[in-house]
């Protein structure tokens, strides 16, 4: 086995060895979350900062397309180093209640990182019922009446899409005769008729339950709003995303025509139109900051609708951005819950936090010369270059959206400001714990800024290798169970005599 295969096997096998060990010592148990987290993390960099091209890993022996293949490239790679590293900042250090929530993190982990490595279809099928069961025990974590309402809906949901990308998988079996990625990818003619397309459509409707994709993200507000601020913050920042890549890596493997583009293009704008009208008329926190996400959600995926490589770097970006900014703004409704009248002299009880709040709003409405600036002029002159009168609408729509989100977000700042009662300004007094886990979040959208220059020439790297159809099929098919750096080795050749 590959040492990549840790980065699943490790917290999988840990999520259910965790209440045994639970049970002899819990002081033992409380080190191990952590432990197999950054274990996590330094096998992913170390495959990041190794791999100078893409890599195909046949686990067991098996060649593509009859085994089992993880797809290393700089995206998937990247993916899988944060997963670790944004589940090690929100990882509940302080809980002494049990083992549950960090036995479903674990969990989550494991099938989050499968998610992004996996290259064939029904292993990301099997590694997103692993992240959905996940996600359940953790939204219905807090335990109220409340909390459990929402889930249920999203079990309901999420259930709903299971089925759909289900019929769609099998759409594309019965068509090609394969579910690997590349091998589909090399058969993608056959998809071209109302079947393929149908199926498509059908793994986009289906996963994107969890990338609070329009129409089937009715979920998002319930759920985000009962849940802890963590986990919000993890499916918000996180989990979408993963969602979103699965769909990014079909569409590039095999459906590149304009139908594909087209529908990921109006489910995007009808989710920012849905996701921005509503978050400006909610009068609570955290439904504004989760349908905020859900209009920002729609700006990744029209993005992802540009094609070639402007729409994937545009894409990328956005995620990105997003990933760092939402989980910050999710943790600071810890102590800033409720009702938005109730914010009043928030900025003085907790300057430092009403500072951060002021960071990401800034950043998520674009303003310069903060990274989700550079993001938006991204995805603005993908669109622009398109030059069509479906792009130009969604460029309208992009831009409308920043005015009104500029104009929620603003207001909330305003209250901030604004003078409160005593009583309920000590109640918004955020704790140096909470304002430290923020503060990273912040910290690393700073480094953005700083290092935008090399940032951007990556941005463009992974980008252009990620949307290249035809290096992700011969990097599968090249693929032998040959040590990595014989592999790199290779692929060099083979580019050298090309």
């Amino acid at each position: 086995m590959n040492n990549i295969a840790f980065t699943v096997a490790l917290p999988l096998l840990a999520a259910f060895l965790l209440p045994i060990i639970s049970n002899s010592s819990k002081s033992a148990a409380r080190f191990i979350g952590p432990f197999v987290l950054l274990a996590m993390l330094g096998f992913s960099l170390a495959y990041f900062n190794m791999l100078e091209h893409p890599v195909a890993i046949a686990l067991g022996g098996f060649r593509p397309p009859l085994g089992i293949t993880f797809h290393l490239d700089n995206l998937s790679l990247l993916m899988a180093s944060i997963i670790p590293l944004i589940m090690l900042v929100l990882w509940p250090y302080a809980n002494i209640e049990g083992y549950r929530e960090e036995s479903l993190l674990l969990l989550l982990a494991g099938s989050a990182s499968g998610l992004a490595l996996s290259g064939d279809l029904f292993n990301i099928y099997v590694f997103y019922e692993l992240l959905s069961v996940a996600s359940f025990g953790l939204a219905a974590a807090n335990r109220t009446g409340a909390a459990f309402a929402a889930t249920f809906r999203y079990l309901v949901m999420s259930g709903l899409g299971t089925v759909l990308a289900l019929t769609g998988i099998g759409l594309i079996y019965t068509q090609t005769g394969t579910l690997n990625l590349a091998h589909i990818g090399l058969l993608a003619s056959q998809l071209n008729n109302p079947a393929g397309l149908s199926a498509f459509a059908l793994i986009v409707i289906g996963i994107g339950v969890k990338a609070e994709i329009f129409p089937v993200n009715g979920w998002v507000p319930e759920v985000y709003s009962t849940a802890s601020p963590r986990i919000s913050a993890l499916l918000a920042g996180l989990i979408s995303k993963l969602a979103v890549l699965v769909i990014v890596r079909l569409l590039v493997v095999a459906y590149q025509g304009p139908e594909a583009l087209t529908l990921l293009l109006v489910l995007g704008m009808l989710g920012i139109i849905w996701g921005e009208l509503s978050a400006w008329r909610s009068k609570d926190l955290k439904r504004m900051l989760s349908f905020s996400s859900i209009g920002q959600l729609g700006m990744v995926l029209v993005a992802f609708s540009i094609p070639g490589e402007a729409g994937m770097v545009a894409g990328i970006a956005m995620m990105l951005h997003h990933l760092v900014v939402k989980p910050g703004l999710f943790m600071l409704t810890e102590h800033w819950n409720g009702s938005l009248n109730k914010l009043a002299g928030a900025a003085k009880s907790s300057p430092l936090a009403a500072v951060l709040f002021m960071l990401f709003a800034l950043s998520l409405i674009g303003v310069p010369p903060f990274p989700g600036f550079w993001a938006k002029l991204l995805l603005v002159t993908g669109l622009v270059e398109a030059n069509t009168p479906l792009y130009l609408t969604a460029l309208a729509v992009l831009l409308s959206a920043t005015v009104i989100e500029a104009h929620y977000l603003m207001h909330t700042a305003i209250r901030m400001y604004s003078k409160g009662k005593k009583k309920q300004v000590k109640k918004l007094h955020q704790t140096p714990f909470t304002l430290t886990i923020i503060s990273v979040f912040a910290v690393v959208l700073i480094t953005a800024l700083i290092t935008m220059a090399p940032l951007g020439n990556k941005l463009q790297h992974i980008a252009a290798e990620s949307s290249d159809r035809a290096l992700y099929i011969n990097t599968t098919f090249a693929a032998r169970h040959t040590p990595v750096r014989k592999q790199i080795s290779l692929i060099k050749q083979q580019s050298k005599v090309q």
